[in-house]
């Protein structure tokens, strides 16, 4: 009987010890000569056999599984179990069992020797495993119930290796180490040669954007800013104060590569696998796109042996370090980060490059500007991508709008000078120009004052030159404060930011924090307060058209004209003192209260009850 007990803990049951499916392996009801007693000992022995029955089903099915699912990788029907992590955690799973079967030999050999020994003997020198089994059965179960896939079986594993019983840490801690080496494959192929080896989607780096967007972020609440003596649709959008989204205003770049973080393990930061899909990204970019290696090198230095000699040395350690991981992490990506500083700073220029964007953000028109063909919104002249301030339902745009920026992006600068990128710049140059276009009509509109001051003048006149004279006074304000307070000051702390350091990532941080504060403090993303200075724009707009059709004194249709645009900017004007002056009563946003102290210098707006154009 103790040999057949051995056989079924062996994976080999018979008469004796039966199994079954559901309840596992057990001893036969009808044994006379077995005391009750006994039978307890051989039924807690039998839950080891089933155990182990169960282990090496488990190995059996699914090492099977990847070795076919490696020949039908490209099915979509697949819904089991597959993957490299799994037969890497099956490979770990045997090699915990092997203690198991030596044990087995080695009892086999003891009774050999001495037929008299008892099954306490077995019970005895088996018991190191019946707190080991049940523990590592609950993990194989969690894997196949929840079909956990990839790296979160390395995340199954560890949450249930940080128990406090040592022999079952131990083990488990020895099948993690197997799987790890999984990663360790991966993060060499991907950090040194800008390989993503994951045909079964089981890393945490992944081609292609992330799931996360636009329509994830919930809105926020509107925010009341107790303003009276407003109604309708002036005082919605003035409770309604909040940035518009950059995604639904903007292009949005397509990410070659990006983080899958459901598959990444809970103890490595995302701090962590955001310089490892730099790093990655960064290789594969270089890889694919250098064409002057001589000129390039390589982007690690030529260290990728010394690095993949590291990586190496970590796989081999018995327990995961996130010391030592993120120590070597950081000094790859700084390798790579300063070799990518060189690049764009030193040998392509890029600080002349930024200034020659801010030269042209200045002065407007000095680089090549296109006219979108409207005919061909898809696609336009030049390879320009045409505005994306409009939503497709919507009318192309037309006239001014309809101009932009084109800039050809030489290699490297295009990671940094991406096509979302590049549509905020055409956003703000936009923007800008519009401006500049009505401080230089009102300026025309001064001209033709001065040509004509030696003429009789009426009382609609003085309204007429009363009123350019408030619209002036509100947009150079408004110029001087988008040049000077605005771009003049984000972009000395940008060439600022980009001396101090030697690391591309700290420039390409620099240079989101640049754009986006250009597209915050130029209120180009605040709702209430782009609006009203676009209804500003366009009163002047018309106020010019008006002026420089009339050259005489105005007819009674212009005259009512006039009078519709006085009551529109001083309606507009008040509106937007209101909301500077709300703004900066509750310290909500300091570019708000800059842009009234330019307004408001001599105090002319206050005096003059907020309202412009009376």
């Amino acid at each position: 009987m103790i040999h057949e007990l051995l056989l079924a803990l062996s994976g080999y049951p018979g008469t004796i010890f039966t199994w079954n499916k559901r309840t596992g392996l057990q001893v036969s009801q009808d044994l006379p000569f077995l005391h009750p007693s006994e039978t307890s000992v051989l039924n807690r022995l039998c839950k080891l056999g089933s155990d182990y029955i169960r282990f090496t089903e488990f190995i059996e099915q699914h090492t099977g599984h990847v070795h076919q699912q490696e020949h039908h990788a490209n099915q979509p029907s697949q819904t089991g179990l597959h993957g490299i992590y799994l037969r890497a955690f099956c490979t770990g799973l045997d090699s915990m069992l092997q203690p198991y079967r030596q044990a087995l030999l080695d009892l086999e050999q003891e009774f050999l020797g001495d037929p008299h020994l008892t099954i306490s003997h077995v019970n005895y020198k088996l018991d190191q495993f019946q707190l080991l089994f049940p523990s590592v059965i609950v993990v194989v179960e969690t894997i196949k119930s929840q079909k956990i896939h990839g790296c979160q079986i390395l995340e199954t594993v560890y949450k249930h290796s940080c128990g406090g019983l040592p022999p079952v840490r131990m083990a488990l801690e020895k099948i993690l180490a197997v799987c790890h080496g999984v990663m360790y494959k991966q993060l060499a192929a991907w950090m040194l040669h800008g390989l993503l080896l994951d045909q079964s989607e089981e890393f945490f780096v992944k081609q292609g954007p992330s799931a996360g967007g636009a329509a994830a972020n919930q809105e926020e609440e509107e925010e009341d800013l107790g303003l009276g003596g407003l109604s309708g649709k002036q005082l919605r959008e003035l409770q309604d104060l909040r940035l518009i989204e950059e995604e639904n205003m903007l292009a949005p770049s397509l990410q070659q590569f990006s983080l899958r973080t459901e598959m990444l393990p809970s103890y490595i930061p995302i701090r962590v696998a955001e310089k490892i899909l730099f790093v990655g990204e960064s290789v594969q970019m270089f890889e694919n796109h250098n064409h002057s290696p001589s000129r390039a090198g390589s982007i690690l230095k030529h260290q990728e042996d010394m690095f993949a000699a590291e990586l190496h040395k970590l796989k081999q350690q018995p327990l995961f370090s996130l010391v030592d991981f993120e120590n070597l992490i950081d000094r790859i990506r700084s390798t790579v980060a300063e070799h990518l500083w060189t690049l764009m700073v030193e040998e392509s220029e890029l600080l002349e490059q930024l200034k020659m964007t801010r030269f042209n953000f200045r002065s407007q028109q000095q680089l090549s500007v296109t006219l979108y063909v409207l005919s061909d919104v898809s696609g336009s002249r030049d390879g320009a991508t045409p505005p994306q301030d409009t939503s497709p339902r919507e009318s192309p745009p037309t006239g001014w709008a309809a101009l932009g920026l084109t800039y050809k992006v030489q290699w490297p600068l295009h990671i940094l000078f991406t096509p979302a990128v590049l549509e905020k710049y055409n956003v703000v140059f936009r923007y800008l120009l519009s401006v500049r276009r009505v401080q230089s009509q009102l300026q025309h509109c001064w001209a033709l004052q001065m040509q004509r001051k030696h003429l009789k003048s009426s009382q609609t006149d003085a309204v007429k030159w009363r009123l350019r004279n408030h619209m002036a006074f509100l947009i150079d304000n408004l110029q001087y404060y988008l040049q000077v307070d605005v771009l003049e000051s984000q972009f000395s702390q940008l060439l600022q930011q980009i001396n101090s350091t030697r690391d591309f990532e700290s420039i390409r941080l620099a240079h989101d924090h640049f754009l986006s504060n250009l597209l915050a403090q130029s209120f180009i993303l605040l709702k209430p307060v782009f609006h009203c200075l676009n209804e500003i724009l366009e009163l002047c707009h018309n106020f010019c058209s008006l002026v420089c059709q009339s050259v005489s004194s105005l007819d009674e249709r212009g005259t009512s004209q006039l009078d519709f645009l006085v009551k529109g900017f001083r309606r507009q004007s008040s509106l937007l003192f209101k909301i500077l002056s709300s703004v900066r009563n509750h310290q909500i946003n300091s570019d708000l209260a800059q842009l009234l102290l330019r307004l408001d210098y001599n105090k002319y707006y206050t005096q003059a009850g907020g309202t412009l154009g009376r």
